[in-house]
């Protein structure tokens, strides 16, 4: 059977398809040379939405750091040294919070309580989010929730690929865009491999937002799973730096689905570095870590005399095989 990665980026505007489809591959590749396994990559294809929001990407030959579409985090390699972590008294308090999150704000029928409150955090600090849930936007001779808009661009694509092994990567909010299309509009598309990235998945006024648009069909609904087109695994990586993934314990608010699937979560450390500033939600920095690197080479080389692979046979050539991988 033919494999496929399939990607659907985050949140915020960002470069151009063709530059950010590019280095998520880079990405990929130099987390599968840390671990040696770099010879085999399979056909990889971002579903973008950027352009839905944004009326032009950010751009690489724009130097002014007050212009609107200044690109301030390319992708780089890891920094040569890497500082230890001690994240065990973050982690402590992260727990905490993360119970005390959900009794205050989740009811038991998966409400939410302080709606309010929910409302305000969504417009001050999640604006994608917020739009993605509650607005509209004109289009000639019809008007398609932003919502839907998003939503079709991952569906086409993994419509696409209907039939294939597909590794379906979703990081920060296009983890939520991914659960959504999973669980509403390709129910009947096998996903072989679910994997989400710095997710905003926990936190109690996504779960309850989710909720809210299954129950119109399941009324009774009071615990959220993992999709059922959802058929070997669901992975849920976190750094606990990470601010937009602080309920990270996903198991907690998403049972498994009726292939056994559950998911599971695995602490990693997001390295992603530029100009000295740090950033542990980069999906650069999750797409490189050891621990995705040996979900992806597992993924490449089961059933591998099956697979329509392009073969990458040295390691300075794993960094430039774009127009190979994508057909562009």
């Amino acid at each position: 059977m033919d494999k496929i990665i399939i990607g659907i980026h985050g949140l915020g505007n960002k470069p151009s398809k063709e530059i950010l489809e590019r280095w998520w591959i880079d990405a990929m590749c130099e987390g599968l040379k840390k671990i040696d396994k770099y010879e085999f990559v399979p056909k990889f294809e971002l579903a973008y939405w950027a352009d839905i929001l944004n009326d032009k990407p950010l751009a690489e030959e724009i130097t002014d750091k007050e212009n609107l579409y200044f690109l301030d985090e390319k992708y780089v390699p890891e920094p040569e040294i890497i500082e230890p972590r001690d994240n065990s008294t973050r982690e402590r308090i992260l727990n905490f919070l993360e119970k005390q999150m959900d009794w205050i704000f989740l009811n038991d029928d998966l409400t939410s309580n302080f709606s309010a409150i929910s409302d305000m955090v969504f417009k001050k600090y999640f604006k994608e989010l917020d739009i993605y849930f509650t607005s509209k936007r004109d289009i000639p001779n019809e008007i398609v929730s932003i919502k839907n808009n998003i939503r079709n661009r991952l569906a086409e694509v993994i419509k696409k690929h209907e039939g294939k092994e597909i590794l379906l990567l979703s990081h920060s909010m296009g983890t939520i865009i991914a659960f959504d299309v999973c669980s509403l509009m390709t129910t009947d598309i096998n996903i072989d491999t679910f994997v989400t990235m710095g997710s905003p998945l926990g936190l109690p006024i996504v779960v309850s937002e989710i909720a809210e648009e299954l129950k119109v069909n399941n009324p009774g609904l009071h615990k959220l799973s993992t999709p059922k087109n959802i058929t070997r695994s669901w992975i849920n990586y976190y750094d606990l730096e990470d601010s937009v993934a602080i309920n990270y314990h996903l198991k907690d608010d998403y049972i498994e689905n009726e292939n056994k699937v559950k998911v599971q979560g695995i602490n990693v450390v997001n390295n992603y570095e530029i100009n000295d500033e740090k950033n542990p939600h980069k999906s650069y920095g999750y797409l490189r870590t050891p621990e995705f690197a040996n979900l992806l080479s597992e993924f490449l080389v089961r059933d591998r005399t099956k697979l329509d692979l392009w073969v990458i046979k040295t390691k300075e050539k794993c960094v430039n095989i774009y127009k190979n991988l994508t057909g562009k």
